[in-house]
């Protein structure tokens, strides 16, 4: 399965989709990336005058490229969107992305069975210095 076509069975689109590209995709894991463009409006009201980018949305880019795109890969049968209930998440946030940031998240499987699929993730940032890192699991449908 090409990037292209994982791309376009996301059932996200803008302004809640944070994956810009798929830089490659496995059995194993997935690397993805995403800029987080100064206009987004979350940068409005998270930390005024000095924005940052909120936990909750680095959380949401790391499942959607680390989870979420290696789920389509692995159900490569899917017709439609994929639909995927996020069900835990463990993140440890290590330093701060800030607005035009682009980050690269990279995503290892540690098991997919019986329809659930939980990864190791990390984001870097373009220093290449970790930003969060953490366990994510969801049910891929």
């Amino acid at each position: 399965m090409k990037s292209e076509e994982i791309l376009n069975k996301l059932p996200y689109s803008k302004p809640f989709l944070f994956v810009d590209e798929i830089l490659s995709v496995d059995e194993n894991g997935v690397e993805g990336t995403f800029t987080f463009d100064e206009n987004l409006d979350f940068y409005k009201g998270h930390f005024e005058n000095n924005p940052i980018t909120p936990g909750v949305i680095l959380t949401e880019c790391m499942a959607q490229i680390g989870l979420v795109c290696l789920g389509i890969f692995l159900i490569k049968n899917l017709t439609e969107k994929s639909l995927v209930a996020l069900s835990s998440t463990q993140i440890e946030f290590l330093k701060p992305v800030f607005p035009n940031e682009k980050v690269a998240v990279i995503s290892e499987k540690i098991y997919f069975r019986f329809n659930k699929l939980k990864c190791k993730v990390l984001m870097k940032n373009e220093n290449g210095e970790t930003v969060c890192e953490g366990i994510i699991s969801g049910f891929v449908k």
